[in-house]
């Protein structure tokens, strides 16, 4: 069981997968092996992602945790939505919007909209975001809320979100002044474990590879788990090894180790 991380691992931070990723990874699918996506993205940015390594059945992680999808060719469009995560975004919402009044914010809800506040788009939603009033955002249910602020630097994000202690929900903080927050509990780690279980691989062959502090629950998590070489500090600490930065192909050497 194979769990790959897509952006700063699959693809470099400009969205461009190399051919010897794409390659390697195609080689591993045709190998076998159940090969996963598991990204903070969302459905719609998942997708091509999916269709680019080759996998056609199997499953995959969007949403942090929030999504999981069951993939076939024969079902309508290839997939079907087999869990989602949701939960009441008000407390965290206004929790922070007290604390960063001049963030960005963004939610996708339990239909698959995304709800924005000014104007926020960003490639990882897979759909154009809907301006609604904070209002709106409060009464909606959430998969994913996802905090952006420009006005602030990361360490004064960070020393925002450990003031307001965010209860509740599971959150994690991106390499800018970004947050992504999902339910409680709900990590891609957890939604990795339920379908290990639901087929029945050993904990001793699974693999993951990711590069954010949001992948640190599943690398944690896999028999194996490899950050890539850009990855921060805290992500390699919790590795069992480091491969060479999404910019070198780290994930094609990681990928050509299991052929």
């Amino acid at each position: 069981m194979v769990a790959l991380d897509v952006d700063g691992t699959l693809v470099d931070h400009d969205g461009h997968m190399s051919p010897a990723v794409r390659e390697s990874a195609q080689a591993v699918v045709e190998a076998g092996h159940e090969v996963m996506i598991a990204t903070g993205r969302s459905l719609n940015a998942t997708l091509p992602i999916i269709d680019k390594i080759g996998v056609e059945r199997g499953y995959a992680v969007c949403c942090n945790g929030g999504v999981t999808l069951r993939l076939h060719p024969e079902l309508d469009g290839g997939y079907e939505i087999i869990h989602k995560a949701t939960f009441d975004p008000a407390p965290a919402l206004r929790a922070l919007r007290e604390r960063l009044p001049s963030a960005k914010y963004a939610l996708e809800d339990a239909d698959g909209n995304f709800l924005s506040t000014e104007r926020f788009q960003d490639a990882s939603f897979g759909v154009e975001a809907i301006g609604v009033d904070f209002q709106t955002m409060l009464d909606a249910t959430a998969v994913r809320v996802v905090v952006f602020s420009t006005e602030n630097t990361p360490e004064e994000f960070n020393e925002a979100i450990d003031h307001i202690g965010l209860a509740g929900v599971t959150y994690s903080v991106g390499w800018t002044a970004w947050l992504d927050i999902a339910a409680a509990g709900v990590t891609k780690a957890s939604a990795l474990e339920n379908l290990r279980l639901q087929l029945g691989i050993d904990p001793s062959r699974t693999v993951a590879v990711g590069d954010g502090r949001n992948d640190i629950e599943m690398l944690g998590w896999a028999g194996r788990g490899v950050a890539m070489g850009q990855a921060p500090e805290e992500v390699i600490a919790i590795a069992d090894e480091v491969t060479h930065s999404v910019y070198d192909d780290g994930a094609a050497h990681v990928l050509r180790s299991l052929l």
